[in-house]
Parts: C-alpha cells; sequence; structure tokens
C-alpha cells in the first residue's frame, strides 16, 4: 500500500506517493528524475547515492524515502547556485581532473561539502580520511583531493565557482 510523502528537495517541496520500504534513492531517481544521485551498490560500500539530509551526507540507498518526510535534502543538482554558479567543489572537480567516468563524483562532491562545512581548512589526510566512504575505480584519488583542496580554499576566501 503507497502512502503520501512529502519531500522538500532542493528548495522544492514534492508530493509522491511511496510504499513504504521505498530507498530514498530510488524515489530520487525514479519518482522525480534527480539521476544525478547514482546508484552503485545498494549496500551503502560505494558512496554514488550519497545526499544531504538536514545539512548532513548520508547514502541515499540506507533511508526510506518516509524517514526523510520533513528534511530538508539537497542533491547534486542542488549544489549550484541559483544565480547559475556551480558549486566551487563541482569546479574544482572539473579544473582539478578529479573524475574520469564521473560515476562517483556526486557522490564524492556531496561528502566533501558536508566535510568542508566543518573542517573549512583540512590538511590531505583529513580529506582522505572524510573520502574513504566513498569509492573510485578510475582516479586513483589524488585529483580528487587537490579537487577538495582547491575547493576549500576558493571556499575560505569567499569566492564561488564558474557560471553554470
Amino acid at each position: 500500500m503507497k502512502r503520501s510523502v512529502t519531500l522538500q528537495i532542493n528548495g522544492n517541496r514534492h508530493l509522491v506517493e511511496v510504499e513504504p520500504r521505498a530507498l530514498l534513492v530510488h524515489v530520487l531517481r525514479d519518482e522525480l528524475n534527480l539521476t544525478g544521485t547514482h546508484v552503485g551498490c545498494d549496500t551503502s560500500q560505494c558512496g554514488a547515492c550519497t545526499v544531504h539530509l538536514d545539512g548532513r551526507a548520508v547514502k541515499s540507498c540506507t533511508v526510506l524515502a518516509v524517514q526523510a518526510e520533513g528534511s530538508s535534502i539537497t542533491t547534486i543538482e542542488g549544489m549550484a547556485s541559483g544565480d547559475g554558479q556551480h558549486h566551487p567543489l563541482q569546479t574544482a572537480f572539473w579544473e582539478k581532473h578529479g573524475l574520469q567516468c564521473g560515476f562517483c563524483t556526486p557522490g564524492m562532491i556531496m561528502t566533501a561539502a558536508d566535510f568542508l562545512s566543518r573542517h573549512p581548512d583540512p590538511t590531505e589526510a583529513e580529506i582522505r580520511d572524510a573520502i574513504e566512504g566513498n569509492l573510485c575505480r578510475c582516479t586513483g584519488y589524488q585529483n580528487i583531493v587537490a579537487a577538495i583542496q582547491a575547493a576549500a580554499a576558493t571556499m575560505r576566501a569567499g569566492k564561488t565557482g564558474a557560471a553554470v
């Protein structure tokens, strides 16, 4: 039996009918067409499905959609500012070649954004520790770490990203 759930996603209110066991990742992708949130493993091992739930990074394959009701959800699609500027992390991933196939990138960016909100001047070791729950099969992580370091510097300087 489906249930109506109101979700606040990227600043917009969505009313969806979901099965009580529906995972947030599937509702985002299949019901709301927010396909930037990726399904990598469905077991919370890879981090590709990471979104922000009330400002904190969570793996959306571990959250039921009904549990997210009343919370503020941000997906990768909601990271760019309303005035058409990419988030500094999005810009840094592009400029520092922090992506190859791009599959892990949305989850990496969402995890890094939460981390940088609490640690604005991290060391390389702290960054590596923060992203350990996000797996990348392509890059070897060096450029991902460099991108997060560059974004942190940009954010500390109060700058924004590039135009979308």
